[in-house]
């Protein structure tokens, strides 16, 4: 369960110490809820995301399905969650894999921030009725490549990076009721946002010594036709970085902010 990994810290007891530790108008303090990050290796991390969320002030409550954490019934205790990527695939018959996916349905079901990043945003458009498969052409995307922010993308984020990281061979349908936030290339939707849920098919979570990890253990997916080689990793990061990491900034600031909009109001509509 979640004691098997010693930098996590219980919730119940994260909260109540954080408790103390947010100021608030008229000297009382008030909790900022912690934020559910789903990862899926043992030396997975949330990598920048998990530092922008710090930054906010949030605790992050990490699980690993794939060994055995629980996922909770609700996110009443929760600002958010965020499943991130992984090497496996949303289509993998795995147990955890599908429980995830099924998982997803409480966050959408309580209109509560959902992010998908990569292999999380495959696991909500499948959730959701969508497909989600290998390029025609066997092509990946591993490394820097163009996005184009939609109208409703500049809406949600006004200034977005030329060029942003990826490390995936799968692309996602765009679910049915869903809004395009993103297009690209080869994989011509790259984000996407329904109610108060978004997918990524890109990683801003990425941080430099997860590039060199990524490029140097999985340094055999640089041969996979459309993958940029190792050096051209370390190249547009030095260019396109500072705005994609601006670009996050604002993002999870708003993402964090959406609210579930009231049963009752929606009924008087």
């Amino acid at each position: 369960m979640i004691s098997q990994y010693p930098s996590l810290v219980p919730i119940e007891a994260a909260k109540a110490g954080f408790r103390q530790s947010i100021p608030v108008t008229g000297g009382a303090s008030a909790p900022l809820r912690p934020v559910l990050v789903i990862l899926h290796q043992e030396t997975s991390s949330p990598g920048r995301v998990g530092n922008a969320l710090r930054a906010l002030g949030h605790i992050l409550d990490i699980r690993r399905p794939r060994f055995g954490d629980p996922l909770p019934d609700t996110l009443d205790a929760h600002a958010g969650a965020v499943i991130f990527g992984g090497p496996m695939s949303a289509n993998d018959p795995d147990e955890y894999v599908r429980r995830e996916i099924d998982w997803i349905e409480v966050p959408l079901r309580e209109q509560r921030p959902f992010l998908g990043i990569c292999l999380g945003a495959q696991m909500l458009a499948i959730q959701l009725g969508a497909k989600v498969a290998p390029h025609p052409e066997g092509r990946a995307e591993i490394g820097y490549y163009p996005v184009r922010p939609t109208a409703a993308g500049r809406k949600l984020c006004p200034l977005w990076p030329e060029q942003v990281y990826h490390w995936h061979r799968e692309g996602f349908e765009l679910p049915a009721g869903a809004e395009l936030l993103a297009a690209g290339g080869d994989f011509p939707n790259q984000a996407y946002q329904y109610g108060n849920a978004t997918g990524l098919q890109f990683h801003p979570d990425v941080t430099t010594a997860m590039m060199c990890r990524w490029t140097t253990r999985g340094h055999a997916r640089l041969d996979t036709p459309g993958a940029r080689p190792r050096h051209h990793h370390f190249e547009g990061r030095a260019v396109h970085d500072p705005a994609e990491r601006a670009w996050l900034a604002h993002f999870v600031d708003g993402w964090l902010a959406r609210e579930p909009m009231p049963a009752l109001a929606e009924a008087a509509e």
